[in-house]
């Protein structure tokens, strides 16, 4: 059984690293040198989707992490 959990670990991961990559889209390093462009906004659409969606994989990583140790024990 924990074949099956590595292998949901690994395809939830490669779906979370999308999700985060999708998300960086212009925010450069100009926040973190206090950029006057780089002021709060509101998610709307797509947006605001792919970052709950970038939540519910870390939740699911972390409980298939979790699973992982508990079944090796």
């Amino acid at each position: 059984m924990p074949k099956y959990f590595a292998i949901a670990q690994i395809l939830v991961a490669v779906a979370l690293i999308a999700t985060v990559l999708f998300q960086l889209h212009g925010g450069g390093l100009g926040g973190i040198f206090g950029q006057a462009e780089s002021t709060y906004r509101t998610r709307r659409g797509v947006e605001r989707t792919l970052f709950k969606l970038t939540l519910v994989l870390a939740v699911i990583f972390v409980a298939l992490a979790i699973l992982i140790v508990a079944s090796a024990t």
